[in-house]
C-alpha cells in the first residue's frame, strides 16, 4: 500500500526518515534533511526535496552516497546482499542470465571502474537492456572523475525516483515508467484482427534474442496489457513477432504453401525508457506496414 503524500507532510520527522530512509541506498540523512523542506504538493516536488538535500550536503556525505550502492552482477547480488528491488531490477536487465565470458568481463569492468573512481558503477539498471547496460558500462569507464561523479549521482537519483514512485501516493506523480503496446488491423477485411499471437523479444546480440513477452490480440486487435508495462522500458532493440500466417488460416483464407508472409518481425529501438512505444501493424496476406503510433 501507498504512503498519502499528504500523511508524510505532517508526520513526525523520525516517521518521515523510516518511511523514506532507504530511498537512498544506506543513506537516511538524505530523507532527515528532506523533512525540513515540507510540505510537499506533489510526488515530484517529495522527488526534487530530496535530490536538492542529497546535493547540498558536504562532499564526504555525497561520496559515502555514491559508494553505499550495490555492485552489478558483484558479490554482493549473487550472495543477496542488497536490497530486493535492486536484485528484480538486475534480473529485468538480464543480470542474473550472463554467460561465463559475459560475467567475468562484468567483473573486470566493475573492478576497473572501482579502481579508476573509488565508488561502485551506479546505473538505474531498470531503464537499460542487456547490449545497453554493456555499451554505458564501457563509455563511462572512459569518462574523466569529476565528470563520472556527477554521472553517478545522477543515476541515483533516478533510482530514487522509481523507489518513491512505488511508496508514495499523490498527484503529480513522477514519470518512471514507459510501454510498448501494439495493435493488428486486418486491411483486407477492414476490422481489427483478432486472435493474432504475438511475441516481443529484445535482440542482445546480432544473433541472440530473449523473450520477453507473448500474448495474443483480443476483438479490439490489441493485446489486454502492454507488451511492457508498469515499469520503464529498457533501453534496447526489441522485435515483435506477428503470427500472421496462422491468423489468415485461421479465419479461412487460402494461403500458398509456404505462405508469402507466415511470422512478420518488426525491428525498432526505444530509446527514452519513460515514453510510450506503440507498434501497430496493418496487413494483408502480401502485404503489411507500421509506425510508431500513440
Amino acid at each position: 500500500m501507498k504512503i498519502p503524500l499528504t500523511d508524510l507532510n505532517t508526520m513526525p520527522e523520525g516517521d518521515f526518515v523510516a518511511l523514506l530512509g532507504a530511498v537512498f541506498e544506506h543513506a537516511p540523512w538524505v530523507a532527515r534533511a528532506a523533512a525540513a523542506r515540507r510540505p510537499f504538493d506533489t510526488v515530484a516536488g517529495l522527488h526534487a526535496g530530496l535530490c536538492a538535500a542529497a546535493a547540498a550536503a558536504p562532499d564526504d556525505l555525497r561520496r559515502a552516497l555514491l559508494a553505499g550502492h550495490p555492485e552489478l552482477a558483484g558479490r554482493a547480488a549473487r550472495d543477496g546482499m542488497i536490497a530486493a528491488d535492486s536484485i528484480a531490477e538486475q534480473a529485468v536487465a538480464g543480470l542474473d542470465r550472463l554467460s561465463a565470458s559475459e560475467y567475468a568481463r562484468f567483473e573486470a569492468m566493475n573492478a576497473a571502474y572501482r579502481s579508476r573512481f573509488g565508488i561502485p558503477f551506479i546505473l538505474c539498471v531498470g531503464r537499460h537492456g542487456r547490449a545497453s547496460l554493456l555499451k554505458a558500462f564501457e563509455e563511462r569507464l572512459e569518462s574523466d572523475p569529476e565528470t563520472e561523479m556527477r554521472t553517478a549521482e545522477a543515476e541515483v537519483f533516478r533510482i530514487a525516483a522509481i523507489r518513491l514512485g512505488r511508496l508514495v501516493e499523490a498527484d503529480g506523480t513522477l514519470r518512471t515508467t514507459g510501454r510498448i503496446s501494439t495493435h493488428v488491423l486486418d486491411t483486407v477485411l477492414g476490422r481489427p484482427a483478432a486472435g493474432v499471437a504475438v511475441e516481443l523479444v529484445e535482440a542482445v546480440t546480432g544473433t541472440e534474442t530473449v523473450p520477453v513477452a507473448r500474448a495474443v490480440t483480443n476483438a479490439d486487435g490489441r493485446t489486454d496489457v502492454p507488451l511492457i508495462g508498469g515499469r520503464p522500458v529498457p533501453i534496447g532493440v526489441y522485435e515483435i513477432r506477428f503470427a500472421l500466417g496462422d491468423y489468415h488460416r485461421r479465419i479461412g483464407m487460402r494461403l500458398p504453401q509456404p505462405p508469402f508472409l507466415d511470422v512478420v518481425p518488426l525491428r525498432f529501438g526505444v530509446a527514452a525508457p519513460e515514453e510510450h512505444y506503440h507498434v501497430p501493424l496493418a496487413a494483408t496476406p502480401w502485404s503489411y506496414q507500421t509506425y510508431r503510433g500513440s
